[in-house]
Formats: structure tokens, sequence, C-alpha cells
């Protein structure tokens, strides 16, 4: 109760933000790291919040050692930091990852991301996906979950990354119901060389 009173404070602080009035449920916890276990590598959360997802990979026998918390709440940050004291709390907004050092240099497995995309501008979510994949071995997945009805990235933006997303399911048990979609790479985007134009539009050099 004390969590999702928490929660519902943050929310009312910045509705954008949080852009959810209750942490994510066990259903959805357990859906979105369904694929993820110890031996698939070091592992990065974006937006984490009350740790609902980072209980979940914990739980799968992912190592405090092999998370990465990226949260840009600093009340949600300082709370994770004290609950998960041995993994990689970074306090910083997720559009920003590019700019930090993780794991030692080591690529991550997988990302799994808490971040509202469907209320962020186009050109911070290409700053998001490019970032996370930039961390991550080339057949590295990217999970993110959805209120909505389809792939909370658009598609002419996924093409323009070279990436495709995949419906792995959905549950009614979450509150609101929620689905959680796969995004990898569909060939091999030299993401260390994209940038971006004035325009939001994405380009290789």
């Amino acid at each position: 109760m004390a969590e999702t009173f928490g929660f519902f404070q943050a929310w009312l602080k910045n509705p954008l933000r949080v852009a959810a009035i209750a942490p994510s449920g066990r259903a959805l916890a357990a859906l979105i790291t369904s694929e993820i276990s110890r031996d698939i590598g070091p592992v990065i959360e974006l937006g984490p919040g009350t740790g609902a997802f980072t209980r979940a990979l914990v739980a799968r026998g992912v190592r405090q050692e092999d998370l990465a918390l990226i949260e840009f709440g600093s009340e949600f940050a300082a709370a994770l930091h004290f609950h998960y004291p041995r993994a990689h709390t970074v306090w910083m907004d997720a559009a920003r990852l590019h700019t930090v050092e993780l794991f030692d240099g080591r690529s991550a497995g997988a990302v799994v991301s808490g971040l509202p995309l469907l209320s962020m501008p186009p050109r911070k979510v290409i700053a998001i996906l490019i970032g996370a994949f930039r961390k991550m071995e080339p057949d590295g997945a990217f999970y993110q979950f959805t209120y909505g009805l389809r792939c909370p990235v658009p598609q002419r933006l996924l093409e323009h990354l070279g990436l495709e997303a995949v419906r792995i399911g959905g549950t009614l048990a979450n509150l609101p119901p929620a689905a959680v979609y796969r995004i990898r790479r569909t060939h091999a985007v030299p993401f260390d060389r994209v940038r971006f134009s004035s325009r939001q539009h994405v380009l290789v050099e």
C-alpha cells in the first residue's frame, strides 16, 4: 500500500513522466521478464519506478550486479539503491543512456523498459532506442509494455532504425490491461554512427 501511495504521489507531481497512477502488477512483471534468465547476461532496466520489474528480474535469477537501473525520479532512484545496493542505480534521463558506461564495458543481453513512450516526443524515443541498442549485444532484445492497442514505437520509426516489434503477450490482470512487445534489429545497423537531424529524422553518417 505504501508503494502504491508513493507511486501515486509521484504521478501527481509529474503525470507525463510517470504516466500511470499505480505501479505495474505482478502479471505484467512476469510477462515482460518471461524471456529473460541469468544466462542472458547483464540487463538494463529503464524507468524501474518502484521496482516491480526489478523484483521479477531478480526472481528469474538475474544477479543484482548484472542489473543497471536507470531512473529519472530521485525518490524512486533512492529507494531502488536502498533495496538493490549491488545493482548499478543511475539517476538520469534514459535519453542520455549513451553517455554512461555500464558493466565495465560489457554489452547487455536485454533492456526492459517501463517508460511511457507514448507520452514522449519522437526525438526522445529515438534517443532512448539508440542508446539502448548501443549498449546491447547484436541479438539483444528491448522489451516494452504499453496500455495501447499497438506497439508504442511507430512503424515508421522502427523502420528508420532497422528494428522490428513483435507482441509477445498481454495481460488483463494489470490495471489497466497491458501488452508487451519485443523489439529487435532486423539488420546490422551501426548504432554508434546514428545521429539526429534538426527535423527528428534518423541519419547514418
